[in-house]
């Protein structure tokens, strides 16, 4: 059964009552960030009950040294470990010297926690009877700040209700923390100096090995009602922490409220001697400003975030909830204003996978920042696998592979794998294919080929070379294939020529020798160029025409359909329907797994939705009739391409079925396990079961073009597309669909294959008849 606590709201996530057994989950849930550095949902206060602290810096980690139990030839010598940061939400909190610990309170009531997504904030609100039986009520707010990405800000008040009482606030920042999931419980920060400065507190660490310096800082602002009070410093310093301790005699009903401004600097951004005024800097103008001006000025932010981002669903509360969720939490994890950074699975919100990216970045999250930000934030994500371009190539050398061919990583920080389960380092190779596959849809997107000769057109060529050597010929075949993968299905592993294994990296070859032409005849600079750099020649272009079209794809003749791989129908083919046991990945052994038909998500089906416009909707129909049935989307991933491919098949319940379990993955924890954290790149492929699937926007003869359905529990739904720079909104209704048009001038555009004008500042309502 799925969790069902968070209360529908179109605008915000709720929580309406503290339990302790789910404290971890919301953490999750209520994760905020601001695409350079965030955390979960911990409380300010001390709590001794069950919970997973957690604070991340975007592009700051740790080479946590690989453990396995036999070491082979080609493992990644570490795993990258998005870094636990220095805490500096810490506010330590007592009443009449009994601590606020809502683990240990004799009563809590009157719980609420709010995720506003609207204005992007977090704050909570409960009233608790101490041990020492004074009852207090609390209010805290806080946000980190997308205006200064370097700063965050909390507002925390008590106010004694049944008595007068002293409240004490104590703030600090910590050092001293950890890992959950460290290899080898080694350390992996290094605290380097601590200092206090009138009421501010400073403290500089780095981490080992990858030596990142990072100042965290705080300064607080005390008050007694709306009264402003004098400080004086107490600072109290150790080895790994600094705090101070504020003393407010309150009377009853009276407020006891902290401000407290914090945050990090880091020495990507700043000289390591300049970390300490750097944050005063931010400091100084974060008390000018105040709390109040900068919530407001997070609030106007986030609705120009909004004013673009925003899906709209009307008549399905729990539908609108969830496709908002799935909107601000990618533009709390990338903002797309640094090419260094990228879209962890995990984002801000836990440290699970490790890594700043995986392929979802380039099979799921670009057509998203495509669409709703400038096309340079998309380009900034072509262009981070461009600069790991020779890292890729030293990942291939070290598996044996020659002449220039890359291996893009599974899982990366710098450009070096750093993911260590053989079956997807050595064997999970589509992931290449995506590389590819994104270059091409953003050229698809957006017009800009310019970016094929500049940068992708190498990238191009070094993935064509790794899909050369990776295939071999065949005697018996008479075929070429590709032996020893893990395909998407992560369910089978060592399996010989996984249809879209072998396919995408036919389509690589090709779409590689075809912008090879396009270059030399168009960009002659760039073709001599890129030529001289990669030596290149004919000969070896016509071994890849020769591989692409002898590639073998393994096929049923009995059941009509591209077998997933070649021992497929030698399993036991059960569909899910009749499992007993689910999920099979926390019931099953792993043995067993493998040998099931069971699949973690699009296999094959991936490649049909990569190359829809290669297949005809009858063959969609027969594999998707084929493939789902043993299907058991123990992928976030999984949902969204099922989504799609059932509203294309006009299987309108069946794509709503599977957009909400897509939209409400983590909500409603389907897969019971958001305490870790919340699927971030999977949240991608919630907009675009929208918008692909229910809106069927592609991009045909470089036009905009749709086929807009809408689920029978919706009464409506809009969306808005940046396309070129003309902002196009489509508002789906069951009987018609408008398209209105920003930007400076008209916009033709396909509606269910006929040709339509729409002029800027205009309406053009499309009745739906015509569909």
């Amino acid at each position: 059964m799925n969790q069902d606590y968070i209360q529908p709201d179109p605008w915000s996530i709720i929580e309406g009552d503290f339990d302790v057994e789910r404290v971890k989950s919301s953490e999750s849930l209520f994760s905020i960030g601001n695409g350079v550095m965030g955390q979960r949902a911990n409380f300010e206060e001390q709590y001794s009950g069950p919970s997973f602290q957690g604070s991340y810096i975007g592009g700051v980690y740790y080479p946590d040294k690989t453990k396995v139990g036999w070491w082979k030839n080609g493992y990644p010598e570490y795993f990258a470990k998005v870094l636990n940061a220095p805490n500096w939400i810490g506010i330590n909190v007592f009443v009449n010297d009994e601590p606020l610990d809502l683990f240990n309170c004799v009563s809590v009531h009157n719980f609420t926690r709010e995720l506003n997504m609207k204005e992007g904030y977090l704050s909570r609100s409960f009233k608790a009877i101490l041990k020492n039986n004074i009852e207090i009520e609390v209010k805290a707010t806080r946000f980190v700040s997308i205006v200064n990405n370097e700063l965050g800000a909390i507002k925390f008040e008590v106010t004694p209700i049944n008595q007068e009482a002293e409240v004490r606030f104590d703030p600090y920042l910590d050092g001293s923390i950890t890992n959950t999931d460290a290899n080898w419980e080694e350390r992996f920060w290094q605290t380097l100096e601590v200092k206090a400065d009138d009421q501010r507190g400073f403290m500089v660490s780095k981490t080992l090995k990858t030596e990142f310096h990072v100042g965290t800082y705080m300064e607080s602002e005390i008050y007694k009602a709306s009264e402003k009070q004098a400080l004086t410093s107490n600072a109290k310093i150790d080895e790994d922490r600094i705090s101070f301790s504020y003393k407010i005699s309150a009377g009853k009903g009276e407020s006891a409220t902290i401000i407290k401004y914090a945050g990090y600097v880091t020495d990507m951004n700043h000289k390591r001697a300049d970390l300490i005024s750097s944050a005063a800097s931010v400091l100084d103008e974060a008390k000018e400003k105040g709390f109040d001006q900068l919530k407001n000025e997070q609030k106007e932010a986030w609705a120009k975030i909004w004013e673009m981002a925003d899906i709209t669903i009307s008549g399905d509360v729990k539908a609108q909830q969830g496709i908002r969720f799935n909107i601000f939490q990618l533009n709390q994890t990338y903002l797309g204003k640094d090419e260094r950074l990228n879209i962890g699975p995990k984002g801000f919100t836990g440290e699970k996978y490790g890594g700043s990216t995986y392929w979802d970045t380039e099979a799921y999250c670009i057509p998203f920042y495509m669409a709703t930000k400038d096309q340079k934030v998309a380009r900034n994500l072509l262009s981070y696998r461009y600069n790991h371009l020779e890292k890729a190539k030293e990942n291939a050398s070290k598996l044996g592979f020659t002449n220039g061919a890359a291996l893009y990583p599974m899982v990366t920080m710098n450009g070096e794998e750093s993911h260590n389960e053989w079956e997807i380092t050595f064997e999970e190779i589509h992931r290449n294919g995506a590389m590819v596959f994104a270059i091409y849809n953003y050229v698809r997107f957006t017009g800009d080929f310019s970016y094929i000769p500049e940068k992708g057109l190498e990238v191009m060529i070094a993935v064509a070379r790794f899909w050369n050597q990776r295939a071999n010929f065949s005697k018996k075949k008479d075929k070429y294939v590709i032996l020893g993968v893990t395909g998407p299905n992560e369910y089978e592993n060592n399996v010989n020529n996984n249809f879209y294994t072998n396919y995408i990296a036919k389509w690589c070859l090709n779409y590689c020798i075809e912008s090879i032409e396009k270059v030399k005849s168009g960009y002659e600079d760039d073709y001599q160029r890129v030529m001289g750099l990669t030596g290149l020649n004919e000969g070896e272009i016509g071994s890849w025409k020769d591989v692409a079209e002898n590639m073998y794809f393994p096929y049923s003749e009995e059941h009509g359909v591209y077998l997933q791989q070649d021992g497929f129908l030698d399993k036991e083919l059960i569909p899910v329907a009749d499992l007993k046991q689910r999920p099979i990945n926390q019931k099953w052994s792993w043995d067993r797994i493998l040998r099931s038909c069971y699949i973690k998500q699009a296999d094959v089906l991936q490649g049909f939705y990569f190359f829809e416009d290669q297949f005809s909707k009858e063959d969609l129909e027969k594999h998707f009739d084929f493939y789902e049935p043993f299907t058991v989307h123990e992928s976030s991933l999984s949902p969204c391409v099922h989504s799609i491919q059932a509203a294309v098949l006009g299987r309108m319940e069946q794509a709503y079925d599977f957009y909400v379990r897509t939209a409400r993955l983590d909500l409603d924890d389907y897969n019971k396990e958001v305490e870790e954290g919340c699927h971030i790149t999977s949240m991608a492929g919630t907009w675009m079961s929208i918008v692909e699937g229910f809106g069927g926007m592609r991009v045909i003869d470089d036009k905009l073009s749709f086929n807009p359905k809408i689920p029978e529990q919706w009464d409506s739904y809009s969306f808005k597309i940046n396309f070129r720079d003309r902002i196009l909104k489509v508002d789906v209704h069951p009987d018609h669909t408008n398209f209105s048009l920003e930007g400076d001038e008209a916009l033709e555009i396909l509606v269910n294959g006929e040709n339509v004008n729409v002029e800027t500042g205009e309406t053009f309502k499309y009745s739906n008849d015509s569909m």
